[in-house]
């Protein structure tokens, strides 16, 4: 015996020394791997941190590639259609001159043929009236050799 202790005290701290001591020098084995542990899971932090942010970095990079992309063929597009658009405006306007020329020709050849039209009515208006002016002097001739000889006409108003 020991300096007053029994020997069912001392067992007694000895399973208390020896189950404390290992928890003690397992605690600080803990505590020394756990630093290291520690270490390991923020390294593992930074390393998946490291990789998300490349990750988010690749995809804005390809975002932005599609973006300008897609930018550029949008800006080739619209300037096939205004190129496009151009020439066919032009066209249009091209046609539309031919037309109206056309239409100034076609309207000019209209009015001739009424000019002529309204010529040659004018034309048979005086044969008319040249004709209708003969047959009065023609009638008035004959009127006055009837009277002159004292006959009636043979064809009075061709009713009788």
């Amino acid at each position: 015996m020991r300096r007053g202790i029994t020997v069912a005290e001392e067992k007694s701290n000895e399973s208390t020394a020896l189950v404390g001591a290992p928890k003690a020098s397992g605690t600080a084995r803990n505590k020394g791997s756990g630093g290291s542990v520690d270490r390991d899971l923020a390294l593992a932090e930074v390393e998946k941190e490291k990789k998300l942010t490349f990750i988010k970095a690749w995809e804005e990079s390809e975002k932005t590639k599609a973006d300008n992309k897609a930018q550029k063929k949008m800006s080739t597009t619209t300037s096939w259609e205004n190129r496009k658009t151009a020439a066919k405006e032009a066209e249009l306007r091209k046609t539309e001159e031919q037309l109206e020329k056309k239409k100034a020709e076609y309207g000019e050849k209209m009015k001739n043929k009424v000019a002529l039209i309204h010529k040659q009515a004018e034309e048979k208006r005086a044969i008319i009236q040249a004709k209708r002016g003969e047959e009065i002097l023609k009638a008035e001739e004959v009127a006055a050799k009837y009277r002159a000889i004292g006959h009636m006409p043979k064809k009075f108003l061709g009713c009788f």
